[in-house]
């Protein structure tokens, strides 16, 4: 029995397919499955992926006859065919190092308590443009859930891509079925779900590579705005758990409210109806809209930031 199963989601994600595919089976470290899903797409996916039918790796290829609507349902498919030990989601439109699985299988096994273990990431634009790269100041370090989650999951989110990180499959049915109704935000949900439950290791190493394009999920969803609902639900929850504090949850909603007022002129105004609501009702008086900061220190900030990007 693999000790890991690897799950690739595809959705219309045809002209990085075998870049993903390839990167995975070209690891250091081999004992794994490989279950690769296709939430009916409409370009030549299916074409791609029929080239690794006979593959010795490759356990599963599932090819749905309609679209889920919903990648977290695709999640929760891949993890129910898994026969590994541990998970990982292996994103279509990324790719990664030869090493990435060997480091994070050395890292998640340091401590018997491990429930997650992920490296750092390269963010790529236009094929192969760096617009970022996350970082972490120690080589490895395993840090408890609790005290994990209100220092890198609250504000910012250090695990931001999926395809970064590795994590315990026993734990998935502790999860909340709360996860398949997120569109945008599940990712995040999810790390704060599975935190609770162990420690989390961290490698300093950036071996994944995040592709953003025209046709990711979470481009649409910041053009649309949606995403503010999400975060700000996940923000509400984290706060109402006591896994951050006021001023932690402060920091948070104010990071968003002003995220929000750099684009809220592109949103519809019927979603921007939603999210004034929820920035209106924030669970702390300290972060009621309008009183978080005047609007014109609000506007300066901006313009500031954006003449420093």
């Amino acid at each position: 029995m693999p000790k890991v199963s690897v799950i690739v989601p595809n959705f219309n994600h045809s002209a990085y397919l075998k870049q993903r595919i390839d990167s995975i089976l070209n690891q250091t470290y081999q004992d794994f499955e490989l279950i690769i899903l296709d939430d009916c797409s409409t370009d030549n996916s299916r074409e791609i992926i029929d080239l690794y039918v006979n593959c010795a790796k490759v356990s599963n290829i599932v090819y749905n006859e309609k679209n889920s609507g919903n990648t977290f349902k695709q999640w929760k498919k891949g993890i129910s065919l898994a026969v590994g030990k541990y998970v990982w989601i292996a994103e279509s439109d990324d790719w990664c190092e030869a090493t990435l699985l060997e480091t994070l299988v050395v890292g998640i096994e340091k401590d018997d308590n491990c429930i997650i273990s992920y490296c750092q990431s390269y963010c790529v634009v236009n094929g192969n443009t760096i617009r970022f790269q996350s970082k972490h100041d120690k080589l490895s370090e395993t840090i408890g859930g609790k005290t994990y989650i209100s220092a890198y999951l609250s504000v910012p989110v250090a695990i931001f891509n999926a395809s970064m990180a590795l994590w315990r499959k026993e734990e998935f049915k502790l999860i909340p079925e709360e996860l398949t109704s997120f569109k945008f935000c599940g990712d995040w949900y999810f790390w704060i779900q599975m935190s609770k439950y162990g420690s989390v290791h961290i490698s300093g190493k950036v071996l994944n590579y995040f592709r953003k394009h025209e046709n990711d999920v979470s481009g649409k969803a910041y053009s649309s705005g949606l995403n503010f609902i999400e975060e700000l639900k996940i923000i509400n929850m984290l706060y109402q758990e006591n896994l951050i504090t006021e001023k932690k949850y402060y920091k948070a909603y104010k990071k968003k409210y002003i995220e929000y007022w750099r684009v809220k002129n592109t949103i519809d105004k019927n979603i921007r109806i939603q999210i004034k609501k929820l920035f209106s009702n924030s669970l702390s008086s300290k972060t009621s809209l309008f009183k978080l900061i005047p609007i014109a220190i609000f506007k300066t900030h901006i313009q500031i930031k954006k003449q420093l990007d």
